[in-house]
């Protein structure tokens, strides 16, 4: 042990005595760990901002119902294109035959304009909600309180707003119980929403919710619904998914041989599709950014050959001492190692900071996880190890006296 650690000052003392020569060497190193980690930042964080985003909408004992599913091919567009509107009677339905559905909330939406005083919001969306829309946590009351199920069964015209639209309308001046119009027509603000993280810079506190009725009042009768379903309890869950889908197929009166003319996903099921499109376009993106660490390695080996040609004298003088060729393997190796790590200590921070720097500058947030620091120290020591070897056995195999011979 004393030995290894000996041959490891060596090669410490070695690097130092041509710092510029080794700074340029790691500089490959540098690049390529920190474009790795600055990367598998930004998909961390990705993933992360996307599973967020699925979760709150859906939230965790829930599910949706809308008219087609989430994910087509183009014969199934052609094959759902004469799908039932989603309506209130398949609510209905889903609550007569669902004993383990807790609740369940139709929900439609429009985008329209918004208008207090002489303050004009165009596209913003309204969404017109059933009664049991209060037993979802989605829905929530910042300021005031929600709109209640007594007025959404009596079509009042009353408001619920999100925190950017009362913001942008209302700036300093408190919105409870002031008069706007949505689409020309007079709401009683009740409250306002909590506000929510932004989804890749895109607010997600732009809206307006209104009971159902008066949502129809505005735009109609035949815009598809879409269900939200929340099952009794988490345990219930997969037992009130399969409880809504047989509701629906009596509602709608389709034969055992005939497909579900309608679509119904889980976050899980959302979260999924969106890891299976993106993980091998995330893990293509990895690869190519790790081609950039194989030629640091090569770097590494070039440098690494130049050095036992450098001291060809050297180390037959030391073999002719009685210096093994473990011990001149060890110390070169060692070189080459503490250069590589050293280029992906320094690409790690760096990439750390690549990638927090973006996230200020952009919509998407970095994630960093310790495993990363892992990767990259184990990843260029791998390099090291694997592109040193070549040279630190070259020059384990010298001949001494070829070796003199050649100084």
């Amino acid at each position: 042990m004393r030995r290894v650690a000996d041959l490891t000052v060596i090669a410490l003392r070695a690097i130092w005595a041509n710092k510029l020569r080794s700074t340029l060497t790691i500089l490959g190193n540098i690049v390529a760990v920190a474009s790795i980690i600055a990367v598998v930042s930004l998909i961390q964080g990705v993933n992360a901002e996307v599973g967020n985003a699925i979760v709150s909408q859906f939230g965790p004992d829930s599910f949706v119902i809308e008219r087609t599913p989430m994910v087509m091919t183009e014969a199934d567009i052609e094959a759902t294109r004469n799908n039932p509107r989603v309506s209130l009677d398949d609510a209905e339905a889903i609550r007569r035959f669902g004993p383990s559905v807790g609740a369940v909330m139709a929900q439609a939406g429009r985008s329209g304009e918004v208008r207090y005083r002489d303050r004009v919001l165009e596209n913003v969306r309204i969404r017109g909600v059933t009664r049991d829309y209060v037993e979802f946590p989605t829905f929530t009351a910042e300021r005031g309180r929600l709109v209640n199920r007594t007025e959404v069964d009596r079509n009042r015209g009353v408001a619920l707003l999100g925190a950017e639209t009362a913001d942008r309308l209302f700036d300093q001046l408190d919105p409870i119980d002031r008069r706007i119009k949505v689409q020309g027509v007079n709401f009683r603000v009740v409250g306002v929403s909590e506000p929510t993280l932004a989804a890749f810079g895109q607010s997600q506190d732009e809206f307006v919710i209104i009971p159902m009725g008066q949502f129809r009042k505005l735009f109609g009768a035949r815009p598809s619904l879409t269900l939200r379903v929340r099952s009794d309890t988490p345990e219930e869950f997969d037992r009130a998914v399969d409880e809504a889908t047989v509701a629906l197929r009596i509602e709608r009166q389709l034969r055992a041989t005939e497909e579900n003319d309608f679509g119904l996903f889980t976050s899980g099921a959302v979260l999924g599709l969106y890891q299976q499109a993106t993980t091998g376009i995330f893990a293509v993106l990895v690869g190519i950014v790790s081609l950039s660490l194989v030629v640091g390695g090569i770097v590494i080996m070039n440098i690494m050959l130049m050095v036992v040609s450098e001291r060809t004298r050297e180390i037959g003088l030391r073999k002719a001492l009685g210096a093994r060729r473990l011990d001149l393997l060890w110390q070169i190796l060692a070189e080459s190692v503490i250069l590589s790590v050293a280029g992906g200590l320094i690409g790690t921070a760096l990439g750390f900071g690549v990638a927090i720097g973006l996230s200020s500058m952009t919509p998407i947030t970095a994630a960093v996880h310790p495993w990363s620091v892992v990767l990259g120290i184990t990843m260029t020591a791998a390099v090291g190890l694997f592109f040193g070897l070549y040279p630190a056995s070259r020059a384990a195999s010298l001949d001494p006296i070829t070796a003199l011979g050649r100084a």
